[in-house]
C-alpha cells in the first residue's frame, strides 16, 4: 500500500512548512543501509531500527518523513535529517 499522490500534494513539514516530495528508491535504498548498520538516527537522536519501504523528503532536501503502511509519519521527532546521508 502506498501513500496517495494527492496527499502528498498537501502535506509540508512540521516544523518549516516547506513542501514534500516522495524519495526517490536509490536513496531509500541508502537509507536501509544506514539503517542495517545502526547509523541513521530520527531528529531526536534514537536510531532508526525498521527499514524503510516509502519516504517523504522536504523539497529542500533538508528532512526526510518515514511512510509506514501508506501513513506518512509527520512527527518532529521522527524526521530524519538528510544530512545523515552521503
Amino acid at each position: 500500500m502506498g501513500i496517495e499522490k494527492e496527499l502528498v500534494t498537501v502535506l509540508c513539514c512540521p516544523v518549516t512548512k516547506v513542501p514534500v516530495r516522495e524519495v526517490e528508491k536509490d536513496m531509500i535504498l541508502k537509507l536501509n543501509k544506514l539503517i542495517s548498520e545502526n547509523k541513521l538516527t530520527y531528529a531526536d537522536g534514537t536510531i532508526v531500527k525498521e527499514p524503510i519501504q516509502e519516504a517523504l523528503i522536504t523539497e529542500d532536501g533538508k528532512t526526510i518523513y518515514r511512510v509506514d503502511e501508506g501513513i506518512p509519519i509527520m512527527l518532529v521527532d521522527r524526521g530524519i535529517p538528510a544530512k545523515q546521508i552521503k
